[in-house]
């Protein structure tokens, strides 16, 4: 339902988009309001980001024009993509054309989880592959505590997987280019994407681009959703960290550590190790375990400097 904006209300709703100093706030029933942020914001020492949920009130209503009066307190905010409020990371790969970078999926992986944000790996151009891919991927992350879905999103298959996940939450979308992450993103975002295609005939400002983060408000089965469009990745550096925290964030490793000889084990080149015995038996996955090492002695290198 579409509601009309009154000028000097109070409304609510959430910082999709920033360019420059204006903000882009979505509210439900009205759409984009562009905004610029009230000075007490600033005198406060407060920032909007992207993911902010906000209180505005508008002083041109035919222009959609307002001010953002209120931010509203986080639930989070990420580092990187810079957000507020995001509640889980869609990582995309596809299942062929490009191969999967099992090594970059880790990365990002560890990146989102220092951060506290839960992750589904989802693999597309599920037409591509066959069994054998199938089966790879799930021995590789089946024991990693992340849900994976598989899905084609040009011949729609288990694209109601994809959406089940959504519903409800703001989801930051991830993943190197090339796997198919702006069709899946064009897919869902269906007739919404008039909304920003609006945003920039207004403002003429059509083809800027940014490397920021920006959400799209998303109807699924009736809820409102958000997903959240991240710069391709084709690398991604380790994170700051003590490098003897790195095992912490592979889960499949913990039934294995007590077979350790040592407490302080870091499953790299030790002899008496659980985990390592784990590996060569098949009951780790042995590229899960060797993007480990290569992560572990790369930010134990950089610790070093």
């Amino acid at each position: 339902m579409r509601w009309n904006l009154t000028a000097n209300e109070v409304y609510t709703g959430k910082l999709i988009k920033q360019i420059a100093g204006f903000f882009y706030v979505y509210v439900d029933g009205i759409g984009v309001v562009e905004c610029k942020a009230k000075g007490t914001l600033r005198k406060d020492g407060l920032k909007p980001i992207v993911g902010d949920n906000v209180e505005i009130k508008c002083h041109n209503v035919e222009e959609k024009l307002g001010n953002i009066t209120a931010l509203s307190v986080r639930n989070n905010e990420l580092i990187r993509p810079k957000a507020a409020n995001v509640d889980q990371c869609l990582i995309v790969s596809a299942m062929r054309s490009p191969d999967v970078n099992y090594n970059l999926l880790d990365r990002l992986i560890l990146s989102m989880k220092m951060q506290d944000l839960p992750c589904i790996l989802c693999f597309n151009k599920y037409d591509l592959s066959d069994e054998d891919k199938k089966n790879e991927i799930l021995d590789i992350y089946g024991k990693s505590g992340i849900d994976i879905i598989l899905c084609s999103v040009k011949n729609d298959e288990n694209t109601k997987a994809v959406k089940e996940v959504l519903k409800g939450k703001t989801t930051a979308i991830a993943g190197p280019s090339g796997v198919g992450k702006s069709t899946m993103i064009n897919y869902l975002l269906g007739r919404d994407q008039m909304e920003t295609g609006e945003i920039s005939a207004k403002i003429s400002r059509g083809k800027h681009t940014t490397r920021h983060a920006e959400l799209f408000a998303v109807d699924i089965d009736n809820v409102s959703s958000f997903i959240m469009d991240t710069p391709g990745f084709s690398s991604v550096y380790v994170p700051e960290m003590d490098e003897r925290e790195l095992k912490h964030y592979y889960p499949e490793f913990t039934a294995y550590e007590g077979d350790c000889k040592f407490s302080s084990c870091m499953h790299d080149k030790e002899k008496e190790c659980g985990v390592k015995d784990a590996v060569e038996v098949g009951l780790i996955s042995r590229v899960r375990y060797e993007n480990y090492v290569a992560i572990y002695e790369e930010i134990k290198n950089n610790n070093k400097y």
